[in-house]
Formats: C-alpha cells, sequence, structure tokens
C-alpha cells in the first residue's frame, strides 16, 4: 500500500470545518490520490464541537473508521484546547497545526509536546478570517497554513476547488475574501 496520510480536524459547527475536510480530499483526488473525508457528529447544533477526518493516499483506502493516531492535527477552534486532548494518539513525526495567536513553542508547551517529534505549526485563522470575511470562519485560513505546513496537495488546486465550492453557494466577494484569506494564512504560518 501506498503512503496514507490520516488526518483529524477539531473545531465546532459552523467554522467550515467539514467544508475545508472536503476540499483537501477533492484536492487530492485531482492530484491522482484516493481519499476519505467525513464529519463525526451527532445532533448538536452551530457552535458544537466537532471532529472530522480525511485520509489521502497513493492506493485505495480500506479503513472506514474514525481515525485515533493521526499524522496530522488541525484545530480550527482554539476554545478546545484544554476542553478536549487534541494531540491525543498523534504520531511520532506527525504535524499539529493550531488557530491561535500564541508561537509555535508556546503551544509545543501548553499540549505537552516539549522534546516529542511532532512539528507544531501556528496561525491566527480566526483574526484573518474577521480581516477579510468580517466574521469568524476560519476554515480558508486554516486550509492555507496547512498546505503550506504540509505540502500535501498544491496551493492552486486548494484555491480552485474553494473558488468552485464557495462560488456555488457565496457572493463573489465572499469568494475573494475566503481566496484572500486563504492566501494570507500560507504566507503567515509559523512553524516552532
Amino acid at each position: 500500500m501506498g503512503e496514507l496520510i490520516e488526518i483529524r480536524w477539531h473545531g465546532r459547527g459552523g467554522q467550515g470545518v467539514v467544508t475545508a475536510g472536503e476540499i483537501l480530499a477533492e484536492a487530492a483526488m485531482e492530484e491522482g490520490k484516493y481519499f476519505q473525508a467525513f464529519p463525526d457528529y451527532g445532533p448538536e447544533r452551530m457552535g458544537a464541537p466537532i471532529r472530522a477526518y480525511t485520509r489521502i493516499s497513493d492506493s485505495p483506502i480500506e479503513i472506514h473508521s474514525q481515525i485515533t493516531s493521526p499524522d496530522i492535527v488541525i484545530v480550527v477552534d482554539p476554545t478546545l484546547i484544554g476542553l478536549v486532548n487534541v494531540a491525543e494518539g498523534i504520531k511520532e513525526g506527525g504535524v499539529i497545526l493550531l488557530n491561535t495567536p500564541a508561537s509555535p513553542q508556546e503551544m509545543r508547551q501548553k499540549l505537552g509536546l516539549a522534546g516529542k517529534g511532532v512539528k507544531v505549526f501556528t496561525i491566527d485563522a480566526s483574526e484573518i478570517a474577521m480581516k477579510h470575511l468580517g466574521r469568524n470562519i476560519p476554515n480558508t485560513p486554516m486550509l492555507g497554513a496547512l498546505i503550506k505546513a504540509t505540502n500535501l496537495v498544491s496551493l492552486e488546486s486548494v484555491i480552485r476547488l474553494t473558488e468552485e465550492r464557495l462560488g456555488a453557494k457565496l457572493r463573489e466577494e465572499a469568494v475573494k475574501a475566503n481566496i484572500a484569506a486563504l492566501k494570507e494564512a500560507y504566507e503567515k504560518v509559523q512553524e516552532g
């Protein structure tokens, strides 16, 4: 079997976590990879904690379960840090991307990852979303930061698919604002 990358997203309903996971999966498919993308939530309402999962592989994916040992963890909502063990199960050599104004070094300490072989990236995706969208919907900035941090798929694929997906439900100005937020986060993500 080819390389399998397993991603776990943490966020809240209404933040675009599921949409971001689907855009990433579609970009992987367009680049010749196999994928799975699915949410994990019950009847919760907007604002309730949710998880979503994305798998990307060079070969067909035969696993159909939640991801408990992710290669990559993405925390879209920083209020979940401390409420949920977001780093639980992350693999040695894994990547954790957090929406926070804190530095990667601060977050490494806070999450108990000091001395562990996990790469920590931070981006203030909420601030970028507020700047471009006027609302705290940080999914597109988090996608931009993820692409820069991991090179899983090309930035161009993600931009095109974001335009396509969001263009079906949002006004042109809103789509352009999301792309600007995605690009800004791509440039500003920090590693530590």
